[in-house]
C-alpha cells in the first residue's frame, strides 16, 4: 500500500487517514496504525506524541486534499452552472462516504476541539467558495433569484454529505447522484 521511498511519518500518516476514513477515530487504534503503515510502536511515538497529533495531521491532510479537489472543479473554467455540477457530479467514492464528514459523528472527534477544527474549517471554507461561485452567477444573470449565496452554498453541501448516507444506506451510488442531479435541476439557467 505504502512505497519504501515513504518515511515513516508519511506511512503512519496515510494509514491514519485510511483508518479514520474506515472505522472512525473510536475505531482507530495506535495498534493498527502500526500495522497498516509497518512501523513499530518506538517508531510512531518518535514522530508524534500519541494518536491525537497523528490523527490531527491525518485530518489536516485530508482537509487540504478536500480543499484542493474541492477549488479544481469551484475554481475552474466554465459558467458558475457549470462549476457548480462539476463539482456535484465529479467522481468520488460514494460509498465510502465522506472522509470528513465522517468524522462529524464521532464523539471523540467532536469533543476535542482541535481535532474538530480542520473539519469545522474546511466545511466553512467549502460553504464561503460555493457561495462565491453563487454570487458570480447571480452577478452574470445566469443563475435567477431570489437566491441567498450562503444559503445555496449551504444545501450544496448538505445535498453531498446527504447523498453519501443515502448512498451508504441503499448500497448504491444511485442514490448520491439522484441529490445531486435534483439540485442540479433547480439550479438550471432557464430559457428566456
Amino acid at each position: 500500500m505504502y512505497t519504501r521511498r515513504m518515511s515513516t511519518s508519511e506511512r503512519l500518516v496515510e494509514a491514519t487517514r485510511e483508518l479514520l476514513w474506515e472505522r472512525g477515530y473510536v475505531g482507530t487504534s495506535p495498534r493498527a496504525i502500526q500495522q497498516a503503515a509497518g512501523a513499530g510502536q518506538g517508531s510512531m511515538y518518535h514522530h508524534f506524541a500519541g494518536k491525537p497529533d497523528l490523527a490531527l495531521a491525518a485530518i489536516r491532510r485530508t482537509a487540504e486534499e478536500m480543499r484542493g479537489a474541492a477549488e479544481a472543479v469551484l475554481g475552474g473554467g466554465g459558467s458558475a452552472y457549470e462549476r457548480l455540477e462539476a463539482y456535484l457530479l465529479r467522481e468520488r467514492p460514494v460509498l465510502r462516504g465522506c472522509p470528513l464528514g465522517r468524522l462529524t459523528m464521532d464523539p471523540d472527534v467532536l469533543a476535542d476541539e482541535r481535532l474538530r477544527a480542520p473539519v469545522d474549517e474546511t466545511l466553512d471554507w467549502l460553504r464561503g467558495r460555493i457561495a462565491d461561485v453563487v454570487r458570480e452567477g447571480l452577478a452574470t444573470g445566469e443563475l435567477a433569484g431570489p437566491l441567498e449565496p450562503a444559503e445555496l452554498a449551504a444545501t450544496v453541501v448538505a445535498t453531498v454529505q446527504g447523498g453519501y448516507v443515502l448512498a451508504r444506506a441503499a448500497g448504491s451510488p444511485a442514490a448520491f447522484d439522484a441529490a445531486a442531479r435534483g439540485l442540479l435541476s433547480l439550479l438550471a439557467p432557464r430559457a428566456t
